[in-house]
């Protein structure tokens, strides 16, 4: 395993390769929450997701840990740095199977549109190591467009997927 550096949410959103995309979904913020906790559903509308495993119990909150399965057999180990259900999570990748990468962490931020819909602001960074950074300076004009791409199959997720999923109630 290869440790990676501890970040913050503004690594996140001030790194040389950081992307977000931008997409307004019809369901609430909670409802949301229940799909980003439902760890099958990363895998239908992220593409490189494998596998999702959460390691630590419900309730989940800064510090809840979880291993994803990643195309190429690299899995990454999570902790989350944010986390206010219907609001914000945040991780980080704390450990890596492969040693391309000195630091990646990617931020949800979710804002209440009203009416049962809601934005998500999806933001990805990571900071290459090696000869990784050669591939991503060379991938980096496509990456933007490969994750709103990926963020728009939630948007289908969401619309074909959401009315099962139990929305939690206050």
């Amino acid at each position: 395993m290869y440790q990676l550096e501890s970040i913050d949410t503004d690594f996140i959103h001030n790194t040389r390769f950081s992307f977000t995309a931008r997409v307004e979904l019809d369901c609430t913020p909670d409802r949301l929450f229940d799909i980003f906790e439902d760890a099958d559903s990363w895998t239908a509308w992220v593409g490189s997701i494998q596998n999702v495993e959460w390691t630590s119990p419900k309730p989940f909150a800064v510090g809840t840990t979880r291993t994803v399965s990643l195309s190429g057999n690299m899995q990454g180990y999570e902790e989350f740095i944010e986390w206010e259900r219907g609001v914000r999570m945040a991780f980080r990748f704390a450990r890596s199977n492969k040693n391309s990468l000195t630091a990646f962490g990617e931020d949800y931020q979710v804002t209440d549109l009203g009416n049962g819909r809601c934005k998500l602001e999806w933001t990805i960074a990571l900071a290459p190591r090696g000869i990784s950074v050669v591939f991503m300076t060379l991938f980096k004009p496509i990456m933007g467009w490969y994750f709103q791409r990926e963020l728009n199959k939630l948007v289908k997720y969401v619309a074909s997927h959401a009315p099962a999923v139990a929305s939690k109630t206050s």
